[in-house]
């Protein structure tokens, strides 16, 4: 069983975000400057910094090593074609792959967008959990997300956060709840869609160039 805390932790909040995408970054520069080979290598460089900064830091790695990876396949791949724009294949595909998965969810009545928010911060937390209010609000969520970080909710002892209640009502037998996450992961494959479309038509006319554009929109 999943740990929504720990789950939190390992994200790593905006440095978690700034470091995922440093090797994208590095790529696009360095490709630009000087070719093909220095972007690559630049990439592999970025990824294994984060790599080793967080080691340093006394971090969760989970998240570097699956960059790390993720890095990998995309250079090999551009270095197999010799396209720079092979780069950002990777990314095209899990764009597309979240789409479908998010509209997949919606079929099935388990909105992806639900079962994330229900996870890292649950409705039935707080005091905009009663059937009065059954769906939840910003200050709501904002409340419980303080709640989590707050360090007066973890145990003394272990310094974990200590279980969050059973809820009353499951998310999804509240149709209005499930409704509004149901649009909401709409919403999200829609964007999903759109940037795989925008990379797709950017990579076909990108042969043989840096593909800088394509870099800077994916």
């Amino acid at each position: 069983m999943f740990d929504r805390h720990m789950v939190l932790d390992q994200l790593g909040g905006w440095r978690g975000m700034v470091d995922a995408t440093l090797p994208t970054i590095a790529f696009i520069v360095a490709n630009s400057l000087d070719g093909l080979r220095t972007g690559i290598w630049a990439a592999l460089g970025a990824a294994l910094l984060v790599f080793l900064l967080r080691l340093l830091r006394r971090e969760s790695v989970q998240q570097a090593i699956s960059g790390l990876f993720a890095v990998g396949i995309a250079v090999a791949i551009a270095a197999f074609t010799g396209q720079a724009r092979d780069f950002y294949v990777p990314g095209i595909i899990r764009n597309a792959g979240l789409a479908v998965v998010l509209l997949g969810s919606v079929v099935i009545r388990r909105p992806l967008v639900g079962v994330i928010a229900e996870f890292l911060a649950p409705s039935h937390l707080g005091a905009m959990a009663s059937h009065r209010h059954p769906v939840p609000g910003f200050r709501g969520r904002v409340g419980r997300a303080r709640a989590v970080l707050d360090p007066t909710e973890r145990d003394p002892e272990t310094g974990r956060a200590r279980p969050d209640p059973a809820p009353e009502q499951p998310w999804r037998e509240d149709p209005r709840l499930l409704r509004a996450y149901g649009w909401l992961t709409v919403l999200w494959a829609v964007v999903f869609l759109v940037r795989a479309a925008v990379q797709g038509y950017l990579y076909l006319g990108s042969e043989n160039t840096d593909a800088t554009d394509l870099g800077v929109v994916s």
